[in-house]
């Protein structure tokens, strides 16, 4: 896949919209309404339905929820309004909000999908009840109208090449863990297909699951079976998707009493994650600036729900099981290392050094010069 084009698509798209919605809203400050009630000339006063699959990812709560109502606010000079509901991990429970959402009439959907063919049925609805629908974060199915996320298979490609570089000549003396996140998310198997475009061939893969749920206990459920299957003196090395079950990997090595630790990748540069990174305990993780993709969605939702056009940010073209040649927003994830955290997470304002810096780490904190 191709990465993310730079900036400029996007900027041309908010100067674009901004002239949109001075249109709409005529010059004297009205909103342009007919006081019927119904939004009449004002396509700024927009409902956005933002559907989040889980909390258990820090993410979600912290950055791509705020992002996307501060984005949203941006675009529609304060009218547009975001509905928010987190399913909790569960496929029924989303598919439930969306219906409830569709229900209330909201002008556009934004569905980060806990099962992606789980949500199909209420995505098929929304477009039946004439509700565009933005696959955020994960591809759903079903007749989505866009969709924005990372590229994910880049992703899972700047992960198999730091683990590659971090084994160096072990690559070929011992054995691999590859932790794959659940088969429910198909940015899973995306990230799977490029880790392995790098790793096959260069690397003896000992164990290879795909954990439920991506839940950190189930990780530390098959990190213990794979040491007990492997021995823990054979793993050189441990292919995590994500920062989570990273922590669980972790938890599991040393619960085992392997030391050191072998060198786990990671993924969404969580706190947690970016502390064990500071540590030692974690190799790399995958900065995912939540910002670009969380308002590449606000764009795209607004645009839909005013009925104009998006090909203006659009830099990618995918497919789905269900839905051809879908229009695309795809991001470039950064690598971060020990080395790579100033210059990456403090740098963007994700986290300053004195919320990394707990005083566990303090000293480690000092050595790579965060203070």
């Amino acid at each position: 896949m191709n990465a993310y084009l730079g900036r400029a698509p996007v900027a041309l798209a908010v100067a674009a919209l901004a002239v949109t919605l001075t249109a709409c809203g005529g010059s004297d400050g009205s909103d342009g309404s007919d006081g019927s009630g119904d939004k009449g000339d004002s396509g700024a006063a927009v409902r956005i339905g933002l559907l989040l699959p889980e909390n258990e990812t820090a993410r979600y709560e912290k950055f791509d929820k705020p992002l996307m109502e501060k984005k949203v606010a941006l675009l529609t000079l304060g009218k547009g309004k975001v509905l928010y509901a987190n399913a909790g991990g569960d496929a029924v429970r989303q598919s439930a909000q969306a219906d409830a959402m569709i229900k209330d009439k909201v002008d556009v959907l934004v569905i980060d999908a806990v099962d992606s063919k789980a949500i199909a049925g209420a995505v098929t609805k929304a477009k039946d009840a004439g509700i565009a629908v933005v696959a955020y974060d994960r591809l759903a199915e079903g007749p989505i109208d866009a969709y924005t996320s990372f590229d994910n298979e880049d992703v899972g490609r700047v992960q198999g090449k730091a683990l590659l570089d971090a084994l160096g000549d072990k690559a070929r003396t011992g054995k691999i863990v590859m932790m794959n996140g659940a088969v429910t998310d198909p940015n899973a198997a995306s990230f799977k297909s490029g880790a392995r475009s790098v790793l096959d061939g260069k690397v003896n893969v000992g164990k290879e699951y795909d954990t439920v749920e991506w839940k950190p206990e189930n990780a530390t459920a098959n990190m213990t079976a794979a040491l007990s299957a492997l021995g823990k003196d054979k793993v050189v090395g441990v292919y995590s998707a994500n920062d989570g079950m990273a922590g669980g990997i972790i938890a599991a090595l040393k619960a085992a009493g392997v030391s050191p630790l072998p060198p786990v990748t990671g993924q969404d540069a969580e706190l947690a994650g970016v502390r064990r990174i500071v540590a030692g305990e974690q190799f790399m993780t995958v900065y995912k600036p939540y910002a670009r993709e969380a308002e590449a969605a606000a764009e795209l939702a607004v645009l839909l729900a005013q009925g104009e056009k998006i090909d203006g940010i659009i830099n990618q073209v995918v497919s789905s099981p269900t839905t051809k040649r879908v229009p695309a927003v795809l991001i470039p994830g950064v690598p971060v290392t020990r080395e790579d955290i100033r210059t990456t997470v403090i740098l963007d304002g994700v986290y300053t050094p004195e919320e990394i810096c707990n005083d566990a780490i303090r000293a480690a904190c000092q050595e790579i010069g965060l203070k």
